[in-house]
């Protein structure tokens, strides 16, 4: 599957690689982002489905689905490449029928550094082959790509910086 387009997003996350990947090997974790209302979903918002695998195997199949603009999006994946702690991809398979956005390959990369983890998410991608799916994608592909990863990312870094413990001021 050719797939012309990538984009990739990387930041400092506190937690060890370990705690990191468990956190993101939670599908449902890892793409929040999708299952919230929001202007960048068009206010539409997808589920998220996995196979009894639980979406953390290769082999292991998610499904997301849902309404964006009153037009039903369907996309299944598979789990193709999972090195705990370090790295995790998956890609599209069948036909999906997505907004702007066609067949992908999606992943994450950890690596770890003082103080916790550097966090990369990528996503090589084609344009949808048709229709108005493929006018919008060259109009917002790599806008949406850009916003998808960086959600990844942010979210997983918000995650562990809420779950960190702050340091407490005294009165002397």
């Amino acid at each position: 599957m050719m797939l012309p387009q990538h984009y990739e997003y990387s930041a400092a996350v506190r937690a060890p690689a370990g705690t990191l990947f468990d956190h993101l090997d939670d599908h449902a974790q890892l793409s929040s982002h999708m299952s919230e209302s929001s202007w960048m979903m068009a206010n539409g918002k997808m589920s998220i489905q996995v196979d009894d695998g639980g979406g953390r195997r290769v082999g292991s199949v998610i499904r997301l689905s849902g309404r964006i603009c009153g037009m039903a999006l369907d996309v299944s994946e598979r789990v193709i490449d999972r090195e705990p702690p370090h790295r995790k991809v998956w890609e599209t398979i069948g036909s999906p029928r997505l907004l702007i956005v066609g067949h992908y390959r999606m992943g994450f990369g950890i690596v770890p550094m003082a103080g916790g983890s550097m966090l990369s998410v990528f996503i090589d991608y084609a344009l949808p082959e048709s229709g108005a799916g493929r006018w919008l994608g060259k109009l917002f592909a790599g806008f949406y790509a850009r916003w998808c990863t960086q959600q990844m990312v942010k979210n997983a870094a918000r995650h562990f910086a809420e779950l960190a413990p702050h340091p407490q001021g005294t009165l002397g």
